[in-house]
């Protein structure tokens, strides 16, 4: 008997503002057919997902989210080295973001970098970098990295430090916001692995949509899906029917439409759930990519 029935792909964002076109959600069930993108009237708004996934989820869904839930911390044993108030663990940490940024609109995380100790910590604005933005003891300028983000480098990907608020390719942005979100689920669903994975229900993972590209079409991997005809030929290598559309598609929907499908593939292994470097200590802090191995 299959531990989920349903497998929702959300691929995030933290830009500024209400509604953004690149937050896109894609459910797939257990019957092999294409995965369907979620649509509403208008864009998305986070505030739109939080309620989804607070109110709404379909029954024993595997919800992947494309955004780091946590900072690194086992390269240094805090968040923010050097600094007295740093969180001691995951949920702290998303308990003081949210407080940061109480005064931002839309789940925005402008917040933190009006703080004038953590803005040390990250790349922003005009490339500025601050004095912290790298462990003492680095020998790279790419900034910190969790434990999960070496292992998707030695998996084929290039993840980016989410300290790093600059640039196309950043993330920082997003998993701040998905902090946010994460601590206003208040315990409505569980996230694994700060969470322990629960026999039964509804859990949250982080994905990496980049995983799930690896995976399908390796000889594509590093360039966005922009092809109704190239994402049908990765879905079908991931055993699931085609979408039924042809021609262009936007990226933020094709992460999502494969991703679900990936989830839909791999929600069962064990192996996943279980990676050799993920202790309980380092669950609680960094948390992990789900299908990093």
């Amino acid at each position: 008997m299959s531990r989920f029935s349903h497998f929702l792909a959300i691929d995030w964002s933290g830009a500024k503002g209400e509604r953004h076109k690149g937050i896109a959600l894609a459910l797939a069930d257990l019957g092999g057919g294409p995965p369907r993108l979620l649509r509403r009237d208008q864009s998305w708004s986070r505030e739109d997902v939080l309620s989804l996934l607070r109110d709404d989820l379909p029954p024993d869904t595997l919800v992947g989210m494309d955004l780091g839930i946590a900072l690194p911390f086992a390269d240094c044993g805090a968040f923010f080295p050097g600094w007295e108030h740093s969180p001691p663990h995951a949920k702290a940490l998303w308990a003081l973001i949210d407080h940061l940024c109480a005064d931002d609109p839309h789940l925005e995380a402008g917040g933190v970098l009006s703080h004038r100790e953590l803005a040390r910590y990250f790349r922003h604005g005009g490339a500025h970098e601050g004095d912290r933005f790298h462990a003492p003891d680095a020998a790279s300028r790419e900034g910190r990295f969790r434990v999960a983000e070496q292992a998707q480098r030695a998996m084929g990907c290039r993840p980016v430090s989410n300290f790093n608020l600059v640039g196309a390719a950043q993330v920082g942005k997003s998993s701040l916001t998905g902090m946010r979100l994460l601590h206003r689920l208040g315990g409505a669903l569980p996230v694994w692995p700060v969470d322990p994975l629960p026999q039964a229900g509804s859990v949250l993972v982080e994905i990496y949509t980049a995983l799930a590209s690896l995976a399908a079409l390796p000889g594509h991997h590093g360039r966005k899906l922009r092809d109704h005809a190239v994402l049908n030929e990765a879905l079908a290598a991931l055993g699931s029917g085609p979408v039924a559309s042809s021609g262009p598609i936007d990226d933020h929907s094709a992460d999502a439409l494969l991703t679900a499908a990936w989830l839909r593939l791999n929600g069962e292994d064990v192996r996943l759930w279980a990676p050799p470097a993920l202790d309980r200590r380092l669950a609680k802090t960094e948390g992990w990519t789900f299908g990093a191995r």
